[in-house]
């Protein structure tokens, strides 16, 4: 039987630059770096639409004439669903093929190209119970800087599962220049939100990292987030309502600026072009204090 190596957290520390106090999260190689393309990373709830939203605004990107590559970060690997029209093989699957010999690969084994010439990528996970999403991440990033796909690309958005609640699905936040924040209008979302804001602040210690702002989707009403925004130094940079052709895009594996031109389409479809401009022309840095959990549950409460 091998012996365990128990290494202190001490030693860990100083082995790594702290994220905050007690971390020990993922580090990225300091020599893998994106390049001079305006890097997104789009957290939020699980379930919440990151991925119709980063689909979205990576269309909308590439409508300015922008060259775009999308990442998907999520063990589903459906982030580019709409922009493929099918679930690509991930990075981790292709990497397994070759003994994880990255040398062996070409572009076109992991990178496709989705609608309007957006890059598509999906890192994929570990298997479950195993590994970390931090070196999943940090292999996409080697490899797409091995084959010098990031010096033709001017936008990378990082679509990132779930809640940020371990450093592995953090790693997004040490390439990116700036996090938007996916919620809509109820309490579950805005608390994830909030576990979201401090991860940020976490990394925003040791890397460029900052909050971009707030994106408000499926939701009619935006009071609640009017509410936590204030509370904390937030701002909503967009809104999505709560609509049928958006679900159906969906479904039809399609994004919102393939589907039949009803008003209501093109009226969100004007929103994702008014917020890719808006990102692109770039935003101050918010700062943002995230509020302790029992606070939020005395802010919003529950009637």
């Amino acid at each position: 039987m091998n012996d365990i190596v128990s290494v202190p957290i001490s030693e860990l520390k100083r082995a790594r630059p702290p994220d905050g106090e007690g971390s020990v999260q993922v580090q990225i190689d300091p020599n893998v770096k994106i390049g001079t393309a305006k890097v997104f990373a789009v957290y939020g709830k699980g379930g919440i639409g990151k991925s119709t939203t980063s689909s979205n605004l990576s269309v909308a990107f590439s409508k300015l004439g922008k060259r775009v590559l999308q990442i998907g970060c999520d063990p589903k690997h459906d982030s580019t669903f709409t922009l493929t029209k099918r679930l690509v093989p991930t990075v981790i699957d292709i990497l397994e093929t070759v003994d994880f010999h990255g040398e062996e690969l070409r572009p076109e084994d992991y990178v496709f190209a989705g609608y309007n010439g957006v890059m598509c990528v999906e890192a994929g996970g570990p298997p479950a119970g195993t590994g970390c999403g931090g070196y999943v991440v940090g292999q996409t990033v080697k490899l797409l800087k091995e084959h010098h796909l990031l010096e033709d690309t001017d936008v990378v958005i990082f679509d990132v599962l779930g809640d940020v609640v371990c450093g592995g699905f953090a790693a997004p936040l040490q390439h990116a220049e700036r996090a938007l924040i996916v919620t809509a209008n109820d309490f579950d979302s805005i608390f994830a939100m909030n576990r979201i804001v401090a991860a940020i602040q976490a990394k925003s210690k040791n890397y460029r990292v900052r909050i971009g702002g707030v994106i408000a989707n499926r939701s009619g009403d935006t009071d609640q987030i009017d509410k936590f925004n204030t509370a904390v130094g937030l701002q909503t940079m967009a809104r999505f309502p709560l609509l049928d052709a958006i679900r159906k895009s969906r479904l039809k594996k399609a994004t919102l600026f393939e589907m039949e031109p009803t008003p209501e389409v093109l009226a969100v479809q004007n929103e994702y072009l008014q917020l890719a401009a808006r990102l692109w022309a770039g935003t101050d840095p918010l700062v943002v204090q995230p509020m302790k959990d029992r606070d939020i549950f005395d802010l919003l409460g529950f009637d």
